[in-house]
């Protein structure tokens, strides 16, 4: 299912790397901001 611009996303967990280092992130607490979310799977892959 997709999330289109202007809609609400669902409330996720996941890993992000955040100033050098790996942490866990919630959608939660961004709450009141404004937020863009991307993904992209590994770079350099032959897709």
């Amino acid at each position: 299912m997709a999330t289109l611009v202007g809609q609400k996303a669902p409330a996720f967990k996941a890993q992000a790397f955040v100033k050098g280092e790996i942490k866990e992130i919630k959608l939660e607490d961004y709450k009141g901001k404004w937020l863009l979310l991307f993904f992209y799977p590994l770079d350099f892959t032959f897709v």
